[in-house]
């Protein structure tokens, strides 16, 4: 990618990509607030504001690479703190705030869909090709982080809707898989199996928001 090329994709990838990631995180604090936890609300993580949940490496270095070299658009913030033994009924509301996350990406990407759809809309203007760019972005990286966030591995969210469901033999079976669970998502993304588990299911989202949107 040509270095103007590069710049200007980062000018139309900064803000979905803050957003998708930040408000992700923000919305698990939200939830487990709600069912009782206090962790991230005492932190002051509960936030909009992208500062307090900006991961160097996460949120700007590695978005950046992905931008520049091709594949999957990829990164993370801060994971918000959550004390899953303060919530009023721990192994049943670890779901809400699991899928907590994941959820606010869907909204997102519903949300840049409709903007999408307003650039097409807006055909002629100086704004219509910039706004169709920033929203084709959002709708990816949203997609892209929801559609991750729920593979059943923790510490990813689905990891965690997965132990919320199973039985507890199996869930502390499967929990017990977390502090490896990294190591384990950053070998299937270095064997791009990580690529080929992804792939059909952000394409068939993806194509579903566009069959709606008529994008």
């Amino acid at each position: 990618m040509q270095i103007e090329q590069l710049i200007q994709t980062i000018a139309l990838a900064a803000i979905p990509i803050l957003f998708a990631i930040t408000l992700h995180e923000a919305a698990h604090g939200y939830v487990a607030r709600h069912f009782g936890d206090m962790t991230a609300f005492q932190q002051g993580r509960i936030s909009l504001n992208p500062m307090r949940h900006i991961d160097p490496v996460g949120t700007i270095l590695l978005p950046l690479l992905t931008l520049a070299l091709g594949g999957i658009l990829f990164g993370w913030a801060k994971p918000v703190p959550v004390n899953f033994s303060a919530l009023r009924n721990p192994k049943k509301d670890m779901l809400w705030v699991a899928v907590a996350g994941p959820a606010s990406n869907l909204v997102m990407a519903l949300g840049w869909a409709m903007l999408a759809r307003l650039g097409m809309e807006m055909q002629g203007s100086y704004f219509s090709m910039p706004l169709q760019g920033m929203a084709q972005i959002g709708i990816q990286i949203n997609v892209i982080l929801m559609v991750l966030n729920l593979i059943p591995l923790p510490p990813l969210d689905g990891g965690r809707v997965a132990v919320s469901l199973l039985p507890h033999r199996q869930a502390f079976q499967l929990a017990k898989i977390e502090p490896y669970g990294i190591f384990i998502l950053i070998f299937l993304l270095m064997t791009n199996l990580l690529g080929l588990i992804l792939w059909p299911l952000v394409s068939m989202v993806t194509g579903m928001l566009e069959l709606i949107f008529g994008l």
